[in-house]
């Protein structure tokens, strides 16, 4: 598995979060979330404008082995897709913390607080 990178907040249910400009915050799932998925097939993405609570399901990903619901790590509103994705879910196995796949205007930023940093979320994934 490759290294966590520490600029990330990870949530439980293997999403991560990366905070940007104007508490947009970019969404995706993690390298252990891929490989146990295995090679994704489909995408299914939130729509633009969506408004989110935190913790809730907004998006779904598909592997030729199963299909996962992925949870928004802050509450907001759907800002951007990464329309590539659709076209090629493939991206996530490939570089799963490169390709982000939705991004969101948090409401309130302070919420990424309650996500783990790098070295508890490598934590919860060795117990």
């Amino acid at each position: 598995m490759t290294e966590m990178p520490e600029n990330l907040k990870y949530a439980k249910t293997h999403e991560w979060a990366r905070l940007e400009t104007d508490n947009i915050v970019r969404v995706g799932i993690t390298d252990f979330a891929q490989s146990e998925l295995g090679d994704l097939v489909f995408v299914e993405l939130p729509e633009l404008g969506r408004h989110l609570k935190q913790g809730e399901q907004c998006a779904v990903v598909e592997s030729v082995k199963t299909a996962s619901d992925l949870y928004s790590p802050v509450a907001g509103e759907v800002v951007e897709i990464n329309e590539t994705v659709n076209d090629e879910p493939e991206q996530v196995n490939e570089d799963a913390f490169q390709t982000w796949l939705f991004a969101i205007k948090a409401s309130d930023p302070a919420e990424l607080e309650q996500l783990m940093n790098a070295e508890a979320y490598s934590q919860m994934l060795e117990e």
